[in-house]
């Protein structure tokens, strides 16, 4: 027993868990950063981004930080996913996932009302992370299309090639913008979620470890 309260510190996010989320968190920093100074060069949309949120520093420096970070984020990425897979944390960390499980969990979020146990997702994390899993396919797909139009032009023709694929790309690196953006909310909100992902340990009513 860890106190007299009848709480337990235990093990809740794996060595490997931790490890790969902090490596994705600082190659997402950098593809985003090093995309939208490559985005600069030739916007999509009326609008560029400023200097201070860019890096590279110029369209080739841009690009040279972009690969280097995606051959991060896919070698990590894949570290995760055979972990995910073979140890079954996939399993017990995204499902069940249901609408009307997210539809519950939503309103309880909404209303201030979501109980929150540690290492536990809720169901609107499970969509979010499930989604943003999706997004970093789609990412990662559009830009090996993008940086070899004609060796792999085979991911961008069944869309329209070339021009589709840089939408494509562009949405799926907002969608991934805007998961880290609710994720720190959600750490401001919470804030006892983040020491747990540093240490990997959390205190938790020992009723709930069988204890």
């Amino acid at each position: 027993m860890d106190d007299a309260r009848g709480r337990e510190r235990v093990v809740v996010h794996p060595a490997i868990v931790r490890l790969t989320h902090w490596i994705n968190a600082a190659a997402i920093v950098m593809m985003v950063m090093s995309g939208w100074q490559i985005y600069d060069a030739s916007p999509l949309l009326p609008f560029t981004f400023p200097g201070w949120a860019v890096l590279g520093g110029w369209l080739g420096g841009g690009i040279a930080w972009h690969l280097a970070a995606m051959w991060l984020l896919v070698g990590n990425g894949l570290l995760y996913v055979v972990y995910g897979v073979a140890s079954r944390h996939f399993a017990h960390a995204f499902l069940p996932l249901t609408p009307r499980g997210v539809w519950r969990d939503l309103r309880r979020a909404l209303t201030f009302q979501l109980p929150h146990k540690a290492g536990r997702y809720n169901a609107v994390q499970r969509l979010l992370y499930v989604v943003v899993l999706l997004l970093g396919i789609a990412a990662v797909l559009s830009g090996l299309g993008l940086w070899k139009p004609v060796q792999l032009s085979w991911i961008g023709a069944p869309i329209g090639g070339y021009p589709t694929l840089r939408w494509v790309h562009f949405f799926a690196m907002t969608g991934i913008v805007g998961f880290v953006a609710i994720h720190l909310l959600l750490v401001a909100l919470v804030p006892r979620t983040l020491p747990a992902m540093i240490t990997g340990r959390a205190r938790i009513p020992a009723t709930e470890t069988g204890a």
